[in-house]
């Protein structure tokens, strides 16, 4: 195999990796042997909804969503999806998380509507709590998050993509983003409403939550929920090369400053949480809201079939 050189920012960053191998900066050059052994620093972990793939290299795990048809966040998936980035919060060889779907043409459809329908009290406390959790460990990470958009992601898909650092969405007129919640009956929550302001602004912000709207990719892009828009199969080679941009810089340095933007609203909602949840609670068994989301639910099935 012809030796390959060492030209993107990707491949930049593994300048100090190689030299254990052999591999001098100066050089340039990956022989076939340091090959073989950089294809041996890949891990791979699969539960049933989550997968990781941790590249020991470079630093950065690749996370997908795989919950058929729509990536809908269950109970289970945001258990798993928590439980997964914990590892990798605490694994000090990790500095960076590519969250995308391994689900065709879907980022996550949001939250399953069948947890918030039918159910007792205790089980939308549990729920919602574990919403809650998600939030919490993508927006408050130390890691460099980056939502690598390949598809749909309306509601807490959308929550999810904006709680990362950086947010590239796959070119499709088809595919749309943004937090709908009010088209369903529902009302986004505070934590909803203010991650969505960080981004776009109070005056856009207020205009798509109370209208729930939807955005192409193209006007996702225009009014800022997304940074970039690119062809759909350069997704996940955009978002590697975004990582290692960001990699470049020291991590304590960038951390900080993270945290410095980030920690208000992280510490209001740790201060709030009960609250919100009993909040949300309250909400969602109401008789009127219980016959909002069963109508959703029926039209699903209409549409289905």
């Amino acid at each position: 195999m012809a030796a390959l050189l060492l030209r993107s920012p990707a491949s930049r960053l593994l300048a100090g990796t190689l030299s254990r191998y052999g591999v001098h900066p100066e050089h340039r050059q990956i022989t076939d042997q340091t090959l073989w052994l950089l294809s041996n620093q890949r891990r791979q972990i699969s539960n049933t909804y989550i997968s990781v793939e941790m590249d020991d290299t470079t630093g950065v795990a690749v996370m997908k969503m795989k919950r058929p048809p729509v990536n809908s966040l269950n109970l289970d998936l945001l258990t798993e999806f928590a439980i997964s980035l914990e590892k990798l919060e605490i694994d000090r060889g990790c500095r960076g998380v590519i969250l995308t779907s391994a689900v065709p043409r879907i980022f996550s459809a949001g939250l399953d509507i069948t947890e918030m329908c039918g159910k007792n009290a205790d089980h939308y406390g549990e729920f919602w709590r574990a919403v809650q959790e998600m939030w919490l460990k993508v927006y408050g990470s130390n890691m460099v998050m980056i939502a690598a958009i390949n598809g749909s992601s309306p509601a807490g898909g959308c929550l999810m993509a904006l709680s990362c650092d950086y947010r590239i969405m796959a070119d499709n007129k088809k595919y749309n983003i943004g937090l709908n919640e009010t088209q369903l009956g529902i009302v986004a929550p505070f934590w909803f409403k203010d991650t969505l302001m960080a981004v776009v602004g109070p005056r856009t912000a207020e205009r798509s939550l109370q209208l729930g709207m939807l955005y192409s990719p193209a006007d996702a892009l225009k009014i800022g929920l997304v940074d970039e828009m690119v062809a759909e199969d350069k997704v996940q080679d955009t978002a590697s090369a975004v990582m290692a941009q960001w990699l470049a810089l020291p991590d304590h340095a960038r951390q900080i400053t993270k945290s410095m933007m980030r920690k208000p609203l992280l510490d209001h909602m740790v201060t709030h949480r009960e609250a919100d949840i009993k909040n949300f609670v309250s909400f969602i068994t109401k008789d009127s809201i219980q016959k909002s989301l069963q109508m959703y639910m029926q039209m699903l099935k209409q549409k289905g079939s």
